[in-house]
């Protein structure tokens, strides 16, 4: 029998991205003299990758972002995505035992892959990992859900065995086209009407473990 696969997002489910994001934001944002954002409206922008989260903080300011705009932002957030980004509660403790359990671990992430891991390397969540597929690993992302079964074909998984986990609707609608069911991470960015679709809502990390258990039963 394959093995339990557990796809996870990464911004907002596993990683509390928003203080990095925020913080190369306000840096093309005071490079323009343009108005700086707080933590909840980044948050709020967060989840399509990083061209809609610059074209939605220009629209935000009234503009369209300039020639350099994306590209500028990428490199700066990719020198510094793990400066103050860190672990939700009960992540590194929750992840190891189902690694323990002989689950296999992913992260499907519209994010870069090259920001992707220097994030995970950071945080210590690599070792843990069978694939990691980013917003640029393959030529679509979520919510197409040929993103995530890419991700988890590089992980070794198979759909009827596999659950995923995420904060946004992108992470459910994936889930619902791939055949796997979704967990919705309740304590991200996503609002509760994005866990439309979702077999089970997770106030927790753990409660989300535990959700997937009951799902997979070994």
């Amino acid at each position: 029998m394959a093995a339990r696969v557990l796809v996870l997002d990464l911004d907002g489910t596993l990683v509390d991205t928003v203080p990095d994001l925020a913080a190369a934001l306000n840096r093309l944002m005071a490079a323009r003299d343009l108005p700086l954002f707080d933590y909840p409206s980044t948050a709020a922008m967060v989840g399509d990758g990083v061209a809609k989260l610059v074209e939605r903080a220009f629209a935000a300011r009234g503009r369209t972002p300039d020639a350099t705009a994306i590209a500028e932002f990428s490199a700066d957030y990719a020198a510094h995505a793990a400066v103050e980004s860190c672990l939700f509660p009960g992540v590194g403790t929750v992840l190891r035992d189902l690694v323990a359990e002989g689950w296999r671990l992913a992260v499907c992430t519209n994010k870069p892959e090259g920001a992707a891991r220097t994030l995970l390397d950071a945080l210590g969540l690599s070792p843990l990992l069978h694939a990691v597929g980013g917003g640029d690993s393959f030529p679509v992302r979520k919510p197409d859900p040929a993103h995530l079964l890419a991700t988890l074909t590089a992980a070794g998984g198979e759909p009827n065995r596999s659950v995923m986990a995420g904060d946004h609707a992108n992470d459910v609608q994936a889930a619902l086209g791939a055949g796997l069911p979704c967990i919705f991470a309740a304590w991200g960015y996503g609002p509760p009407a994005m866990a439309r679709g979702a077999v089970a809502t997770a106030g927790t990390v753990a409660e989300m473990a535990d959700i997937a258990r009951r799902l997979l039963p070994a």
